[in-house]
């Protein structure tokens, strides 16, 4: 559906309705009604945290331009993490495919990128690999390695350039007719992706910021744009570090698609993969058929998880 400018109509208050959270701000958020307009809402307590791409209910505030939002829809699945103080931080709900964008300026921590693709798998949900700013010329041996890996996993992987547009028709071939969230490091071009597939993407994020009171866009904490083909994809702050919200270490070994798939030959069938006598998973690290640096990357968020779960109990 196209953007759809905000409207600053005073309303006159009715029955409720099903809305779509498409941009959240530090105070309000913009919701897409049915008839695809788009307005200013505001939340009913400090019980409900909708998050972008949420399904809502709202109604109408008699006299005023905004709407206030009265319940979360149930969500089909959700992307968290768990916050500086242990608890579970949603980021975006109901989407279709986690898109992790990663570059060689700044370099890239590969094992960020193992923990998107992670909670991927764990929300069951599709995952892309974009290698941004191809412009620099070729990859690292470590990007290469890294990619290779993606690669022969069975993971889909994207080369391209935000400055010069180099292979961004077949990123956006993946990205339409569904839910994307781009996720990665700060400074891998995230924004200026989306700037070159959506057009007036950067202005649109203003008008809204000014909309809401909110001031410059940098307030706005994600923000979802549709493609005219159908989709939408939903941008979220770059990080400088990130983990999956997992509810029990035993899980962790899902996240990784070749762990996984090795697991059920380990002698037995609550291996951890670590010290175990006969895990088929430490024999397969050892004659290369799962990369050690996964290996490690699973270790250190199973190490994470165990310490999380340690925390709640």
């Amino acid at each position: 559906m196209p953007y759809s400018r905000p409207t600053s109509t005073v309303q006159c208050a009715g029955v409720t309705q099903h809305a779509l959270v498409t941009a959240t701000f530090s105070q309000r958020m913009r919701i897409r009604l049915d008839d695809g307009s788009e307005v200013t809402g505001r939340l009913k307590g400090k019980k409900i945290r909708p998050v972008c791409g949420d399904l809502v209910e709202a109604r109408a505030i008699a006299n005023e331009p905004e709407w206030l939002i009265t319940k979360i829809l149930p969500r089909r699945n959700e992307l968290s993490r768990p916050d500086r103080r242990g608890r579970i931080e949603v980021l975006v709900a109901n989407i279709d495919l986690v898109s992790v964008v990663a570059a060689d300026a700044p370099a890239a921590d590969w094992f960020i990128v193992d923990r998107y693709l992670a909670a991927a798998e764990l929300m069951d949900v599709s995952a892309l690999v974009v290698f941004n700013k191809s412009d620099l010329g070729a990859a690292s041996e470590s990007s290469e390695t890294a990619l290779a890996d993606f690669a022969k996993i069975g993971y889909a992987t994207v080369r391209c350039s935000a400055k010069t547009g180099d292979n961004l028709n077949e990123l956006k071939r993946h990205l339409c007719e569904q839910t994307t969230i781009i996720v990665g490091q700060s400074g891998v071009g995230k924004s200026s992706l989306i700037n070159y597939l959506i057009k007036d993407a950067d202005q649109q994020t203003a008008e809204l910021s000014r909309a809401t009171g909110e001031g410059r866009h940098t307030t706005v904490n994600s923000m979802m744009w549709s493609f005219p083909e159908g989709g939408v994809v939903i941008d979220s702050p770059g990080v400088r570090d990130y983990a999956p919200a997992i509810e029990s270490p035993d899980l962790v070994a899902r996240g990784f698609r070749e762990i996984d798939e090795h697991a059920p030959d380990c002698r037995f069938a609550n291996c951890r993969h670590l010290r175990e006598p006969d895990c088929a998973v430490k024999s397969a690290v050892e004659i290369g058929e799962i990369s050690a640096r996964r290996y490690e990357s699973y270790r250190r968020l199973l190490a994470l998880a165990q310490k999380l779960a340690d925390n709640y109990n």
